[in-house]
């Protein structure tokens, strides 16, 4: 069995502020030791269900994230940015059993976590068929393309309660639930518990079909923070502005919009 795992922190037990999300500051080395933890368990539930091989993509900022020897013997390691259309999802391909998503949180505009976001702090809101998504819907639908079952994932309240409405079935644990600019967090060892038992549940169960469907064609709408975003940005193949912060495209493949999405957001 071959497993995915793409981990991101702002879902990881206890976090609150952005500086304990950035590399090199003060409250920074606690939360990376967690989002480590927090993979590691969920690589040793992998284990003990079978996995024989096991891919981490670091997916936080500047991808250097997770601490390479906490991880088990039979894990690889992706560090850093390829410039990949996959981005968080470098290293898929349709010769994975199952994906697992660790330390995910909710959408830009979500109230769900302080730290809520879609790729970027640049973006006030990004939609998908009319529909606010988060990172979790861009790379589920990635993991779709290739025929890659989403299996498990772990994070804020918000990001859980809308895994389980996209992807019926999908295995969760929610490490936290966002209230204004607090966080209340579960004890940070029993969110490990809880990964690697819910990891190993959803691999040991029926979980093939754990794929949501691509839609025949894709609506996309980009709204920024700042006009000047929205202005530069326009100026993409396929790309056409729709207001002073928003920016809109169509696609039908959706490889195409992981590619544009690599340019603008």
């Amino acid at each position: 069995m071959k497993i995915f795992i793409s981990s991101d922190i702002e879902g990881t037990a206890g976090i609150n502020d952005w500086v304990e999300t950035t590399l090199n500051k003060p409250d920074y080395r606690y939360y990376s030791e967690q989002m480590t933890k927090e993979v590691r368990a969920a690589c040793d539930g992998a284990v003990k269900a079978g996995a024989t091989e096991i891919v981490v993509k670091d997916a936080h900022d500047s991808a250097r994230n997770i601490i390479p020897s906490k991880l088990p013997m039979n894990t690889k390691l992706i560090r850093g940015w390829s410039g990949s259309p996959l981005i968080m999802m470098h290293g898929l391909d349709s010769t994975f059993d199952a994906v697992i998503y660790t330390g995910y949180h909710s959408y830009a505009g979500s109230d769900g976590n302080p730290l809520s976001h879609s790729m970027s702090t640049k973006i006030y809101s990004l939609e998908i068929n009319d529909v606010l998504a988060s990172e979790f819907t861009i790379n589920s639908l990635t993991a779709a393309y290739y025929r890659v079952p989403s299996v498990f994932i772990s994070g804020d309240k918000a990001i859980t309660e809308f895994a389980e409405s996209f992807i019926d079935g999908i295995k969760t644990v929610s490490t936290l639930e966002g209230k204004g600019g607090s966080s209340k967090s579960i004890n940070p060892e029993l969110a490990c518990k809880l990964i690697e038992k819910g990891v190993f549940q959803s691999l040991k169960g029926t979980y093939k079909e754990l794929i949501p469907e691509l839609p025949e064609s894709f609506w996309i709408k980009v709204s920024y923070v700042r006009h000047k975003d929205a202005f530069r940005n326009s100026f993409f193949p396929g790309i056409e502005q729709i207001g002073p912060r928003t920016l809109y495209f169509k696609e039908t493949d959706f490889y195409e919009v992981l590619r544009k999405f690599l340019f603008i957001l």
